[in-house]
């Protein structure tokens, strides 16, 4: 059974991009996933790569373009400049971790709750009321977010320590359990080949 691990960040543009498509593959191929929240800003500064804000101007440019040509091919509403972006990720990750490690819920949709939230639906997922009811979406406790901080807190940095370790640069990264290594959202379908012994 193939494994995949999942570094997304709850703030990342095409971490939202990628909706419920990394489900569907692990479903298709019979694998396991290990979700990994991290900060992505610092994973940037670890390996090389640069803020958004910090980028040229014409790295900026196309940044918006790629996010807006994206969006219409996957048919998935995006406000490139959303009201609460940059916002704190580590409260929606904390919560994250400690769903994870509650159970009860489906972690995929938790993912997108969060990145939806903060790039379609205008709202800001370091707020309490909101990270409660992303919870409560995907099937969770809410009351998840104010238990386990310390805990999720020491993993949320152990998975970027991990990620640098293991070569992840940037979120989505997926990393199988043959060492491959797929990073982005348009690469779900490499993803799905490779598990599929064609690529």
């Amino acid at each position: 059974m193939a494994h995949i691990d999942y570094y997304f960040a709850t703030l990342s543009p095409y971490t939202y991009l990628v909706g419920t498509r990394i489900q569907e593959v692990v479903t298709k191929h019979g694998a396991t996933i290990s979700y990994k929240p991290l900060d992505i800003i610092a994973l940037f500064a670890r390996t090389g790569g640069i803020p958004p804000k910090d980028r040229h101007i014409s790295r900026q440019d196309y940044r918006l373009q790629e996010l807006t040509r994206a969006s219409k091919k996957l048919n998935m509403p995006l406000n490139l400049k959303p009201a609460h972006w940059p916002t704190n990720p580590a409260p929606s990750s904390y919560a994250f971790i400690a769903a994870k490690n509650a159970g009860g819920g489906d972690l995929g949709a938790l993912v997108h709750a969060f990145t939806r939230a903060c790039w379609a639906e205008e709202k800001d997922i370091a707020d309490d009321a909101v990270i409660k009811a992303c919870l409560e979406r995907a099937g969770f406790d809410p009351a998840l977010s104010d238990s386990g901080m310390m805990a999720s807190a020491e993993e949320y940095a152990n998975n970027l320590e991990e990620a640098v370790s293991r070569g992840a640069f940037g979120a989505p990264f997926y990393i199988t359990d043959d060492g491959q290594k797929f990073w982005g959202q348009d690469r779900i379908v490499d993803l799905d080949l490779h598990l599929g012994g064609k690529l």
